[in-house]
């Protein structure tokens, strides 16, 4: 076992659960008893009954989130349940409450089941500010989230939006630094999953209703059969989508074909499914996203010696790490402080532009900043605020 696992356990072991709860007054006499339960509680039911939207001001749930998962795809494990995904829920509420100052808890949820998922978060939902799916495997995520738009607090799916945020961010800077022009580079997407058509979507643009750093001239999605295109074979609902927008040539084939020429390669699949032949057949100047974890699609090692300039993975043992714990602190903390009722694409654009502002002066080594970067939080935070006040779906 690699000593990073085995230290790891002995810590999960010594802590017993990695968050507590905590009261924000004492009760340390009768008066103080009285203020926060029987009888004087009674006074702020009555607010919140009279009022609802003062249960905000009156409660924990203006700045609480619940990270909802079923455990069915968990990040480098697969399907290992509620119970086996709960301390990666934990340490993710320790990132909210470490970075932006926000109380999250998690929900796992025993049933994988869609509508029991579904119901379980409209149940629960009064008590929290917005809700972090996570983990869900997909198509089901999808749905899921169609289904919740409707709660009335913002539901963001971080496999998806999260990822898609700093993978665009990334992007954006590392365009910069091989000097070529945002909108004329040709993506290849290895992955269909959450993130993979998260990511085509938000670099195509798709829904965004103003003038951006994009799109992309052009995305080709590549799943586990090959390239996707519109009219093949046994797509679902939701590959048939993404066929819609992407590949509009049609290209048929497999990595290899999609790669030819390329200028961007990003990867949110599996361990080594790109070889350095491969980069080789990339644009010059080529930019290779490898974030598959907890082995990439191709070490940067062997990106470099297939002649791509910039590299990224989504491990924090190689430099330009590419993780979404950069972006969904500061988006969660943006929506919470204006009281947003969704997340749309306009949101998640700014925050890919105000992570991407933070690197003043890009280069091959450092173009994406690290999730501990001292004010990333609040400027992702102020960015998705503004967007989401500018976009009308803020409370306030």
């Amino acid at each position: 076992m690699d000593r990073i696992y085995s230290d790891s356990l002995k810590l999960h072991y010594k802590l017993k659960g990695k968050l507590e709860i905590r009261s924000k007054s004492p009760l340390s006499s009768n008066r103080l008893l009285a203020l926060n339960y029987t009888p004087g509680v009674a006074q702020a039911c009555r607010e919140i009954f009279a009022h609802p939207k003062k249960v905000f001001d009156l409660t924990i749930k203006d700045n609480t989130v619940a990270i909802v998962t079923d455990g069915s795809r968990v990040l480098g494990l697969g399907n290992i349940g509620a119970l086996a995904a709960l301390p990666v829920m934990e340490g993710k509420a320790m990132i909210f409450k470490e970075f932006a100052g926000i109380n999250a808890f998690p929900i796992c949820i025993k049933s994988q089941d869609l509508e029991t998922i579904v119901e379980t978060v409209r149940q629960i939902a009064p008590v929290f500010g917005a809700i972090n799916l996570e983990d869900i495997e997909a198509p089901k995520c999808f749905e899921v989230l169609r289904q919740l738009q409707d709660l009335g607090i913002p539901v963001i799916h971080d496999d998806q939006h999260g990822t898609a945020v700093v993978v665009l961010a990334a992007l954006i800077n590392a365009a910069k630094v091989v000097k070529k022009p945002f909108r004329e580079l040709s993506v290849v997407v290895n992955g269909a999953g959450a993130a993979g058509t998260a990511i085509a979507k938000l670099l195509l643009c798709i829904g965004v209703g103003k003038k951006v750093s994009g799109p992309v001239k052009s995305v080709i999605v590549v799943d586990s059969k090959g390239i996707i295109f519109s009219g093949r074979d046994g797509l679902n609902a939701q590959k048939a989508g993404l066929a819609e927008f992407t590949n509009l040539q049609k290209l048929k084939g497999g990595l290899a074909d999609a790669i030819v020429g390329a200028d961007v390669f990003i990867g949110v699949s599996h361990p080594n499914v790109l070889s350095k032949e491969m980069v080789a057949l990339m644009a010059k100047g080529a930019i290779v996203f490898a974030l598959a974890n907890p082995e990439p699609e191709i070490s940067p090692k062997e990106a470099l010696l297939g002649g791509a300039a910039v590299v990224g993975t989504g491990r924090s043992d190689y430099p330009n790490q590419i993780n979404n714990a950069v972006a969904f602190p500061g988006i969660f903390k943006g929506v919470l402080m204006v009281r947003a009722s969704q997340v749309n694409p306009q949101m998640l654009v700014a925050a890919a532009h105000a992570i991407a502002s933070v690197v003043k002066n890009p280069s091959k080594n450092n173009f994406i900043p690290a999730a501990f970067h001292k004010g990333v939080v609040k400027k992702i935070a102020f960015a998705v605020g503004a967007a989401a006040i500018e976009s009308g779906v803020t409370g306030r």
